[in-house]
């Protein structure tokens, strides 16, 4: 009978520690269980409420990437807007017309 017992306590124990085993291995192998190369990235993350965010991502094959915006609910995750990614550039950091402002002086007259 505690033969019984002990092998049941066994059993309900690996399984129990499978879920902190799995994370640990997933930790480790930085998310990519399948080793394959990400597809996707968070691109810009925006709080709207306290449970409410707009998140940016962006997904697809290397030659074909989209941006999805994201409507992101503690129920639901809702896609409010597609369009194609903007081309890398391949010899620096990317530069929106935000940052062209912010570097190019205004002289006044």
């Amino acid at each position: 009978m505690s033969a019984g017992l002990i092998s049941l306590f066994l059993v309900v124990l690996a399984l129990a520690m499978m879920p902190m085993g799995l994370k640990w291995l997933q930790r480790r192998l930085g998310g990519n269980m399948a080793g394959l190369p990400s597809v996707s990235k968070v691109v810009s993350v925006i709080a709207v409420g306290p449970q409410q965010r707009v998140v940016t991502v962006e997904a697809g094959p290397e030659h074909d990437r989209v941006w999805l915006v994201l409507g992101v609910t503690a129920q639901t995750v809702n896609c409010l807007h597609t369009s194609s990614a903007p081309a890398r550039q391949a010899d620096g950091p990317q530069k929106g017309a935000f940052a062209d402002l912010m570097t190019k002086p205004e002289v006044l007259p």
